[in-house]
């Protein structure tokens, strides 16, 4: 069933009360200072330093210099009117080895922040998990290896123990797809592996690190609210021939399901496992009962959907489903309705409570090289998902905020420096920050709690 944006002409969109405006960044893309006060080596490190294997050469290694700078960038979501920011956690900083000793002065960085966050009013959302596994770990066998879960409950117990008092939202792992998918069958991303049965292993492991994590989360502070962040692409078949349709299927199982179902207790889609010819020989006794950890909320990243066409088929043929001519500078498709297909989805067929869209954003190169950057695009990018959100509200779907993808123009990942998401800009020579056009738009949404849609 698809789910569509209903057309709004001259209307003033009213979200609840109580909805969380939020901007969202996360650790390695932003902090810099990959060797200070302690903090270990992540397989981003490793794997940007290694050549080839990102844009330029670019590494994180300052990135948005962050670490020395966030008393700037908490002051700049409290001028852009935030009431919700969404942070991670960088484990190579708290456990620089994964496991074992924990790095004082890194966990105290997390506690000013966190303090400096809610000081301005302003709620904290903290993700254990963003892809910076450190090395350590990973030279031990990295998330295809159990013991990484293991090394995952113990490091969530720490920071949970630190910051539960104060933080309301905790959100184990960010994109668990990405992660194995891109880590460890691709090669895209850190570690750079290229294996299908390390990608499995390495997914069910990301899974089982969840459900310990959860647990460990509610033993340290049992007042925090424990979920998960998700990335969904909805799978649209290009026609109504057979053939697209059950491609379609097994691609939104592979690709939509795989963790979904899980974690709500349904296990591992049948015809995901089938197409994947998945042995399951990392799945053990009690490993699923983990794993669907009651969800107090599940975060939704959603960015662009993929129109399946069987290869049986022809490939150009009358009335095929097409994606839309309108991309991003990341060549993904512009389609708010597929953000709204997905949030009633999860509430029509999942009942997993409470929702929040925790990333949403484009990439779009600046009018102008300098000020006042006046990003038009990315207005109407934000505003038609954000229409998108609001007609799901609308249809029943329980969403209590939106975080832009994000703050800060930042490190994306094997592209380096050569894309932007940024409400505000980074002048990646200077540090320079500088809010765009899109920054204060967005702004006067949230201060207004309503987004105006011609």
């Amino acid at each position: 069933m698809l789910y569509c944006v209903g057309a709004f002409m001259n209307q003033n969109l009213t979200f609840p009360e109580g909805f969380l405006w939020g901007a969202s960044t996360s650790a390695y893309q932003i902090e810099g200072a990959v060797r200070a006060d302690g903090r270990g080596e992540s397989i981003w490190d490793r794997f940007s330093h290694t050549p080839g294997h990102v844009v330029n050469g670019d590494t994180g290694d300052v990135a948005c210099d962050h670490y020395h700078r966030w008393e700037e960038d908490v002051a700049l979501v409290a001028e852009l009117g935030l009431s919700a920011y969404r942070l991670t956690v960088a484990w190579p900083r708290v456990v620089p080895e994964g496991s074992g000793p924990v790095n004082e002065a890194g966990l105290g960085f997390y506690d000013r922040l966190v303090d400096a966050l809610l000081a301005k009013g302003i709620e904290p959302m903290v993700v254990l998990y963003h892809w910076d596994l450190p090395q350590m770990l990973e030279e031990r066998g990295g998330w295809p290896a159990r013991a990484t879960a293991l090394a995952f409950a113990d490091y969530a117990a720490v920071v949970a123990a630190r910051l539960g008092d104060r933080v309301r939202l905790i959100a184990t792992c960010n994109e668990p797809w990405c992660s194995a998918t891109l880590g460890y069958l691709t090669g895209e991303h850190a570690p750079g592996r290229r294996s299908r049965e390390g990608a499995l292993a390495a997914g069910h492991h990301l899974l089982l690190a969840h459900g310990l994590g959860a647990q460990a989360i509610r033993a340290a502070a049992p007042g925090a609210r424990v979920g998960i962040i998700l990335d969904f692409a909805p799978q649209h078949p290009a026609s109504d021939d057979p053939r697209d349709v059950a491609l379609a299927a097994v691609a939104d199982a592979q690709r939509n399901r795989w963790y979904l179902d899980p974690l709500t207790g349904r296990g591992y889609p049948e015809e995901g496992v089938a197409a994947h010819h998945w042995a399951m020989e990392e799945v053990l006794p009690g490993d699923l009962d983990t794993i669907c950890q009651p969800l107090d909320f599940l975060g939704v990243n959603y960015y662009s959907r993929h129109v399946v066409r069987s290869p049986e088929l022809p490939q150009q043929a009358p009335g095929l489903r097409r994606p839309s001519p309108h991309v991003t500078d990341m060549g993904w498709e512009i389609y708010p309705p597929g953000l709204t297909e997905t949030l009633v989805r999860l509430d029509a067929e999942y009942r997993v409570g409470p929702l929040y869209v925790t990333e949403n954003g484009a990439a779009f190169r600046d009018a102008s090289p300098a000020p006042p950057f006046n990003d038009l695009r990315r207005i109407a990018y934000l505003r038609d998902h954000l229409a998108a959100v609001h007609t799901a509200i609308e249809q029943g779907a329980p969403v209590r905020g939106y975080f832009v993808w994000s703050l800060l123009d930042n490190f994306e990942w094997a592209l380096g420096y050569s894309q932007r998401f940024g409400l505000v800009h980074v002048n990646h020579d200077t540090q320079e920050r500088t809010v765009r056009a899109s920054g204060r738009w967005y702004a006067a949404a949230a201060a207004a709690g309503r987004v105006a849609v011609d």
